[in-house]
């Protein structure tokens, strides 16, 4: 195994990618045994990806704001909000749809500011904003509803907006998100706003003593984390068009969990955008495939769960080892 480490392939890919393409591809062939054949075909594929496109936004995202040592549970909440505020303006109001996309983009966005500004420049914990933002998330969109759900117009009614996540069986929604996916491990990676937000995660203090605006560059990882999720808002209802009042939150453990199987530390100061969306496609197609054995969506919240904890453990034993 050692020896393997080294390769050069392996230490440019990470070891980390390598295993979790190993399992897509076991997952993939298991639960098409499982069902004997049923699941291979490219309807399974569709479905799945379907459902890795508005979770990749959000694992997205959030990757930004893990990177610097914080968390955000309020990601699916806020998802919500976005898609059901954007749509009741397009269908009660009149909005163009192309403006209602940006609306719902804009919306992710100043979630992302208020929770950045109440955690970098008032000191208050992650965890209680993220709780508070998820609640105000939920409030907002049944109030502004007036609890209705919302379902946007399919294509045959003009929802040209469908397009983006799928053209036939043409999955345009994924080369969207590997784009976006590269620009983000790009700004992650190459850029100064990357480097200082690992900084933050790996030593805030530190880097506050060498000049570093600590403040302005951890509020900025909320910021894209918003912006992330109001693109998610977008193909979450390109997929499934309705959205109701009061749901979200499952999708903050599953956007998370698919963040730190990529090799994302919950501690910070390590992110990994290419593991992040390998991690998104293994939580597509477990859901998927715990729906193809006829099992309900619960087992899959048990599995994410476990899921979550062996890789934050993972990353405490490896953390303690290189220390």
């Amino acid at each position: 195994m050692k020896k393997f480490k080294e390769l050069p392939f392996v230490k440019k890919v990470g070891m980390n990618r390598i295993v979790l393409m190993f399992v897509l591809v076991l997952m993939y062939i298991v639960f098409g045994i499982l069902t004997k054949g049923k699941f291979f075909g490219i309807k399974r594929i569709i479905s799945s990806l379907n459902y890795a496109y508005f979770l990749g936004f959000l694992s997205l995202g959030v990757t930004f704001v893990i990177a610097t040592g914080g968390i955000d549970f309020s990601i699916g909440p806020v998802m919500f909000c976005c898609a059901l505020i954007s749509g009741y303006c397009h269908l009660s109001y009149g909005l163009p749809l192309g403006a209602a996309i940006l609306l719902s983009v804009v919306i992710g966005m100043i979630f992302g500011m208020i929770n950045g500004f109440l955690v970098s420049y008032m000191n208050v914990p992650p965890f209680i904003v993220s709780m508070a933002g998820m609640n105000i998330a939920k409030g907002v969109a049944s109030v502004f509803t007036k609890t209705q759900s919302v379902s946007w117009p399919q294509l045959a009614a003009g929802g040209w907006y469908r397009n983006l996540v799928k053209v036939g069986n043409v999955p345009v929604g994924f080369f969207i998100l590997i784009f976006f996916a590269l620009i983000c491990g790009i700004i992650m990676n190459k850029t100064r706003v990357g480097r200082y937000i690992l900084c933050l995660g790996s030593n805030k203090e530190a880097a506050r003593l060498s000049g570093v605006d600590v403040k302005k560059w951890q509020w900025l990882a909320y910021v894209i984390c918003g912006i992330m999720v109001g693109i998610a808002a977008v193909f979450f209802v390109g997929a499934y068009t309705t959205v109701q009042p009061g749901y979200g939150d499952q999708y903050n453990n599953e956007a998370i969990a698919g963040a730190v199987m990529g090799g994302t530390s919950m501690a910070g100061g390590i992110a990994s955008i290419g593991g992040t969306i390998l991690g998104v496609f293994v939580i597509a197609l477990l859901q998927e495939g715990i729906l193809a054995l006829g099992f309900t969506k619960d087992y899959q919240l048990i599995i994410t769960g476990i899921i979550v904890i062996v890789a934050v453990y993972t990353d405490i034993v490896a953390r303690r080892r290189k220390n």
